[in-house]
């Protein structure tokens, strides 16, 4: 009685034993992946669509400082240059504010202003997790994806308000 006891504790002894260590190699495989991995490759194989200003568009907004500026930081984070979510928090909090208080007219309406705040939201988002030392690399990425799909939409959105503006619809 007391050997069968002692065989079924060994048993779940040694059970217990081999779950520790493939816990201890998925730690392992998740510390290789960290995002000290991303790069340009990396995030020029992200799927979404992309929307480039259109002429007028471009002519509507060429006053616009902060949007440049935010420009500039999408053209790094495509580079996996994310230098400028370390440590930044009053120049983000500037440029995000300025951006919305300093849209131009011509592109200025409920959906734009929806899709800053989508844009600031990915933003923050992005600067939260790219500052974590535990971020893995896939979801850093998808935070990138999103960020990018983000200044992407808000294109489109300008684009749009500037054509809908553009159209003379004669009426009889």
């Amino acid at each position: 009685m007391k050997f069968k006891i002692l065989i079924a504790l060994s048993i779940l002894l040694l059970f217990s034993a081999c779950k520790k260590v493939q816990d201890t190699e998925v730690e392992t495989q998740t510390e290789e992946t960290t995002s000290q991995d991303l790069s340009e490759k990396n995030i020029a194989k992200l799927k979404y669509i992309e929307y480039a200003l259109d002429a007028k568009t471009q002519k509507a907004i060429q006053d616009w400082q902060e949007y440049f500026q935010l420009e500039t930081v999408i053209n790094n984070v495509k580079k996996a240059d994310l230098t400028f979510f370390y440590d930044n928090d009053k120049n983000i909090k500037t440029l995000l504010r300025d951006l919305k208080k300093d849209i131009p007219k011509e592109v200025n309406s409920p959906a734009t202003l929806a899709r800053i705040s989508a844009l600031e939201t990915h933003l923050y988002k992005l600067k939260s997790l790219s500052n974590l030392d535990s971020t893995s690399k896939k979801e850093l990425l998808l935070t990138i994806k999103d960020f990018l799909k983000s200044f992407s939409n808000l294109n489109f959105q300008m684009n749009q308000k500037i054509e809908a503006d553009n159209i003379n619809i004669i009426k009889p």
